[in-house]
């Protein structure tokens, strides 16, 4: 299976992209936000500039591994969290559903070999995110 997902987030050209991100992500039933936390990798995302302007870059970002809030919390840890994201950095006071503050993360294809068929089948959004690019 590959998946690719585009986000708005903040541009710092000191941050080194195209870059994979390995890490070890947990997350603690209950508690809204996950966490890096020190040990052996379990989650690894692959995440490059498409396009900058204005303070804001369009990325291409291609999970390796399916963590919860894996992408998120990659973005985050870089120093450029997803537009709009309620809970990365901090959780919002205000709580997560705020629609007229869209989270700026958009799963952009899917691909996969269908298990019966053995033929490959992508699914592409037709949507589009707001920002630079």
């Amino acid at each position: 299976m590959r998946k690719e997902y585009e986000a708005v987030a903040p541009y710092d050209p000191a941050v080194e992209l195209p870059v994979t991100v390995r890490s070890r992500i947990e997350k603690e039933r209950g508690v809204m936000a996950a966490r890096e936390v020190p040990g052996e990798p379990n989650a690894e995302s692959r995440i490059g500039l498409v396009a900058h302007a204005g303070g804001l870059g369009r990325y291409r970002l291609e999970p390796v591994t399916g963590r919860t809030h894996q992408l998120r919390v990659h973005m985050n840890a870089l120093g450029l969290p997803i537009l709009n994201d309620p809970v990365y950095p901090v959780v919002r006071e205000d709580g997560p559903e705020d629609f007229g503050r869209p989270l700026g993360l958009l799963a952009r294809t899917l691909e996969f070999t269908d298990p019966f068929t053995g033929r490959a089948v992508r699914f592409e959004s037709r949507l589009r995110l707001s920002g630079p690019g």
